[in-house]
């Protein structure tokens, strides 16, 4: 498993460099500065956790338990949930679209499965065994 979770990890990692550039260069100048910093706290938490995922796979071959193996799945369900809908709704404000602002409810989820996860993770740290 702790190669799946490299994998995961490096290819988020490369699409928050993506997404970060087209930040800074397509949608810069197309919408305001509060939604614009939405964005990038996406990016910026993609590649957090990314980060995060990378380091959980290479201690799951040191500490493989359950623990790490929740903590991964976490981290991943966490950018999904948490910098997808943060996208998203830099999207929809966008183009001014106002029926899918009811997506801001699901970022939390995505903040609460970050912070599971690196509980998750320092459980597995502690616990050699489940």
């Amino acid at each position: 498993m702790h190669k799946g979770f490299l994998k995961a990890g490096t290819l988020l990692a490369a699409l928050a460099v993506v997404f970060g550039a087209f930040a800074a260069h397509a949608i810069k100048s197309r919408v305001s500065e509060d939604t614009l910093a939405v964005f990038e706290t996406g990016v910026r938490y993609q590649m957090y956790h990314s980060l995060a995922l990378i380091i959980t796979g290479i201690l799951y071959k040191e500490f493989s338990n359950i623990s790490l193996l929740w903590a991964g799945r976490l981290f991943i369900v966490g950018v999904i949930l948490f910098s997808t809908s943060l996208y998203l709704l830099t999207y929809f404000k966008a183009t001014e679209n106002t029926t899918m602002f009811w997506l801001g409810a699901v970022t939390p989820f995505g903040g609460v499965c970050f912070i599971a996860g690196w509980g998750f993770l320092l459980k597995g740290v502690l616990n050699k065994r489940n």
